[in-house]
């Protein structure tokens, strides 16, 4: 029996199955079969399915009950082949891709939609992007052969197959949801915000704080307008260019406290407030949209629910159901560990080798002990503080660990040149131009952020920009962030396969920090499958190097908790 087989689901409710042979085209002829779901059910030996989506695919299986182990997403291939071959940008719908295959003019993509509350539904809609299954194994088979024909092809296939395993995660993430309490949601709220007013005004704690703003400028300020506080600071003889917290906060005016805890409490009201719960909470789990590779760098996101970027606070909400835990891990100091395994510098390898601070070990080889000095030179090469402070951190960097800071630098110089740049395993960060006048809009890139996570930004890949020095620096952390993303889809890969024989479930994952919803018994297992998984992605993506990749885990009761 075929290892492989692909299926192309018809707007009937049937679906077109073939198994394929090593050539990636169909072994046997093609059959129809009335029912996706039985039509999968009865190849529970099947190794791995070739599709053209998984939002097209999964969403619909997983709620008939049937897992598959791996998929091929021929649309997410597409992507990662275009970026690699320097075409990042053009359309990647298979569509487009069987049309430049023969020699065709090529359809745009589908315009990305907008996540609706509650709405579980594909990226792209599929109305008109279906082919036969002929078509799509055309397209796969000829991608098997972009894959050989690439400088490291098996770090490529690894990339992709570590793709479309994340994208399983995602699909399996949204039909489960983050445990969430309404009730604690709302008591929160309650603490922070005071009574809610009828006719959707602003809240009590929200009014009194608007009011000593006003009273401290001795006129009416609206304290969420940041033009009419620029101005009523102005008229008080202070000029200040926005209202955000560090340029405002060592000023001299007795507005600053109530402004800042207003700016503070209005994020919360507006981005995680009683509408945000009645829009996104249901049957006791929050279920954002989370798309896997939704960054350039290959940095998940979510569309729509403001999942990223969840406050502490409201973090409270995140409560396990009665029985179990949530299982909550943080990579420690991944960056610098990254950078010691793609880089091979010997030095800093041996530092993170250990599982200790590596941040004072550093310290203690390069900067007397001075930790905070340490973590900013580190953080400060890959992400390009190379004036001020930040030349003489990385000067010091670059005497003790010279391959290590050699290797940011090389990517820095071949962004500002234009040049294409690669994560270890083929990632491509595309040159200034490299999308021409689509955008990364266009190309299926949603942009929100993690909270805390240094943004994605220096210069938008897509547009050409007259900044190269940015594009460099945006290609030095590219290089690191990217290769960190690459490990994180096969830690999520090899947890999820753990979990699959467990109660647990995958239910949250962002940059660093993944959290597994679990029964109380089986948190031990999860958390040495977490440290287990982190090993052996660490072998797979970067080889044999001694470098680990700790994770600080916490099992809560709340998430809020955990840190």
């Amino acid at each position: 029996m075929a290892d492989r087989w692909a299926l192309a689901p018809a707007e009937d409710g049937g679906v077109e199955i073939a198994p394929l042979g090593p050539d990636g085209l169909p072994a046997a002829p093609v059959a129809w079969e009335p029912d996706l779901a039985e039509a999968v059910r009865r190849r529970p030996d099947v190794f791995r399915w070739v599709w053209r989506a998984t939002a097209e695919v999964y969403p619909r299986l997983l709620a008939t009950g049937v897992r598959v182990e791996r998929c091929y997403d021929i649309e997410d291939a597409e992507t990662l082949l275009l970026g690699h071959e320097g075409r990042y940008g053009e359309p990647r719908s298979a569509a487009a891709a069987l049309a430049r295959l023969r020699g065709r003019p090529v359809p745009p993509d589908p315009r990305q939609r907008s996540a609706e509350p509650g709405a579980q539904s594909p990226l792209f809609e599929p109305q008109g992007t279906r082919l036969p299954l002929t078509d799509l194994v055309e397209v796969y088979a000829e991608q098997q052969r972009r894959h050989d024909r690439s400088a490291h092809p098996d770090r490529l296939r690894l990339l992709t197959s570590a793709e479309s395993a994340g994208m399983l995660v995602a699909a399996e993430m949204n039909r489960a949801g983050l445990p969430w309490s309404a009730d604690v949601h709302r008591e929160v709220l309650r603490e922070l915000l005071g009574e809610r007013y009828t006719g959707g005004g602003e809240p009590r704690r929200l009014a009194e704080l608007a009011e000593e703003v006003s009273a401290a400028f001795g006129r009416r300020v609206r304290p969420d307008l940041p033009a009419d506080v620029v101005k009523a600071f102005a008229q008080a003889g202070i000029k200040v260019g926005s209202t955000r917290r560090w340029e405002i906060e060592s000023l001299d005016h007795p507005a600053v406290k109530p402004l800042i805890e207003y700016k503070k409490l209005y994020r919360i009201w507006v981005a995680h407030g009683w509408s945000w719960l009645q829009d996104w909470v249901r049957d006791g789990r929050f279920r954002p949209e989370f798309l896997a590779g939704g960054t350039v760098t290959g940095r998940w996101v979510t569309n729509g629910g403001g999942a990223l970027q969840i406050p502490k606070v409201i973090r409270r909400a995140v409560v396990a159901d009665p029985g179990w835990r949530l299982v909550v891990a943080d990579v420690d100091q991944m960056e610098p560990r990254v950078l010691a395994a793609i880089s091979r510098d010997p030095g800093l390898m041996e530092v993170a080798a250990r599982e200790d601070d590596l941040y004072q070990s550093v310290s203690d080889r390069a900067f007397s002990g001075d930790r905070a000095q340490a973590k900013l030179a580190v953080l400060g090469a890959v992400y390009g503080q190379t004036s001020g402070d930040g030349l003489k951190n990385l000067a010091a960097l670059r005497r003790r660990f010279p391959r290590a800071v050699a290797y940011v630098d090389d990517a820095a110089q071949a962004g500002q040149e234009g040049r294409l740049v690669r994560t270890w395993l083929g990632r491509t960060c595309p040159p200034a131009a490299g999308a021409g006048d689509e955008g990364a809009e266009e190309a299926g890139m949603p942009q929100e952020e993690p909270a805390g996570q240094p943004a994605e930004q220096g210069w938008t890949p897509g547009y050409a920009s007259t900044d190269a020095r940015a594009r460099g620096r945006f290609a030095r952390n590219f290089v690191v962030q990217g290769s960190a993303a690459d490990w994180a889809l096969l830690l999520l890969a090899a947890l999820r396969r753990t979990c699959a024989a467990l109660a647990a479930e995958l239910v949250f994952f962002q940059h660093d920090e993944v959290i597994v919803h679990c029964p109380a018994h089986e948190a031990d297992t999860v958390v040495a499958a977490i440290r287990e998984a982190a090993d052996l992605a660490g072998r797979l993506t970067f080889g044999d190097t001694p470098v680990r990749f700790p994770f600080t885990t916490a099992v809560v009761q709340c998430y809020a908790d955990a840190k």
